[in-house]
């Protein structure tokens, strides 16, 4: 921040996604694409960019080449002015070993908080779809003299066990108790069907994370993750604290869109999150220019609608050729759907073709599928079940360039 304090960001993208198959098969989970032209990794870069926090790593591991490549041919930040945003690869920098949990990335690249003597670091997911001003959060942990601060939303308490889930002591801002994905955590006051639930953003004072890091290498029962480690050593020592995020307010954001936040761990919430983007007033809006989610454009010509084409709900990329009937879908660049064809409720990846009088119906097709002439997809749920990936809720998924029989 200029004129400010110095901060260093360092974005956890080391995942293997493995609930999001088959479109991890071949690539890390923030390099998933999203929204037509986006990966996930976007938005939160985005966020930290558009929140002046300009200096930035990416911790990456598992099959992360697509990812590597994304990140350095989009984000190229100002050089003349210091600013970046570099993926840094697992190294084995502590020996030969990868890394063991998410605090073990970051103990393991230290040597970027040693160059960058930062005075605070934002440690954020990489997988989620969502705006916030981490400007915000930041001015709350400086004023606050916190070693955390923690990024809370309310979740319903059926969904606690997927989250870490913080206890906030009697003023509200001090944690009390973390607790990673409990089967049966406490309520809150007050709201007992509602738990606060860790979005994986966190904002440390340097010196507390660095100490904590060493302090959970020396422990041989440690599993070396931020929210199964790091986040319960400082809540017992007092120097947590949790920021609502319902507190956060984005530049641009409609009342509609206020506290949107998303993980799209699963085949069924990140379909989930593409109907959202649909709507006449979409709950997550992809239009807001005054906090724009940035990434890479390519470079095709505008979408096409010929021979009776159309497209009613739909976001439709650059590249497109529509010649039969496209509803309430998502199609990412260069995706063809010739005449007779019908796509409805579905999320298409790059290249995807859907051949003359094809089906496709809540689905989700990675890049470059081919779908056949007449065949369906989406249809019928015994003949899907034998043939593709079908999420718990129905949701039909084919991975990159998977042959439709």
């Amino acid at each position: 921040m200029r004129g400010g304090p110095s901060v260093l960001g360092i974005v956890l993208a080391g995942g293997e996604g493995k609930r999001l198959m088959p479109l991890t098969a071949d690539r890390a989970k923030p390099a998933v694409t999203f929204g037509g032209t986006y990966r996930l990794v976007d938005f939160v870069l985005s966020n930290l960019v558009n929140g002046d926090i300009l200096r930035n790593c990416v911790l990456t591991q598992y099959k992360s080449h697509s990812l590597d490549r994304h990140v350095t041919t989009t984000w190229r930040m100002s050089s003349l002015l210091g600013n970046y945003v570099t993926p840094v690869p697992a190294q084995q920098r502590l020996g030969p070993r990868w890394y063991l949990g998410s605090a073990d990335a970051i103990l393991q690249s230290l040597n970027l908080v040693h160059d960058e003597q930062p005075d605070y670091i934002a440690v954020f997911g990489a997988d989620h779809v969502y705006r916030m001003d981490p400007r915000q959060m930041l001015r709350r942990h400086v004023e606050s003299g916190a070693g955390v601060t923690v990024a809370g939303i309310r979740v319903p308490r059926t969904e606690a066990s997927s989250f870490g889930v913080i206890t906030p002591a009697s003023d509200g801002a001090r944690i009390e108790q973390f607790l990673e994905k409990p089967a049966d955590p406490p309520g809150l006051p007050g709201d007992p069907r509602r738990v606060f639930a860790s979005m994986g953003n966190y904002m440390f004072t340097a010196k507390v994370l660095v100490d904590a890091l060493h302090r959970d290498a020396e422990d041989e029962n440690s599993v070396h993750d931020m929210g199964g480690s790091i986040l319960p050593m400082l809540t017992e020592r007092g120097v947590a604290q949790v920021y609502d995020f319902d507190d956060n307010h984005v530049p641009g954001e409609t009342p509609r869109e206020h506290g949107y936040w998303r993980d799209v761990g699963t085949l069924d919430t990140y379909y989930d999150a593409h109907m959202d983007l649909i709507s006449d007033q979409p709950q997550f809006s992809l239009y807001n220019r005054r906090w724009p989610v940035y990434t890479h454009p390519g470079q095709l010509p505008p979408a096409r609608f010929v021979s009776g084409g159309i497209a009613g709900e739909s976001v439709v990329s650059a590249g497109c050729v529509i010649r039969g009937q496209v509803t309430r879908s998502v199609l990412s660049p260069g995706v063809v759907v010739e005449e007779g064809a019908v796509v409805q409720g579905s999320v298409l990846h790059d290249n995807v073709r859907v051949g003359r009088g094809a089906v496709v119906r809540g689905s989700i097709l990675d890049k470059n599928v081919d779908v056949p002439p007449g065949a369906t997809i989406g249809v019928n749920p015994e003949r899907d079940e034998q043939l593709y990936t079908v999420s718990r809720n129905g949701v039909v998924a084919l991975g990159k360039g998977q042959v439709v029989s």
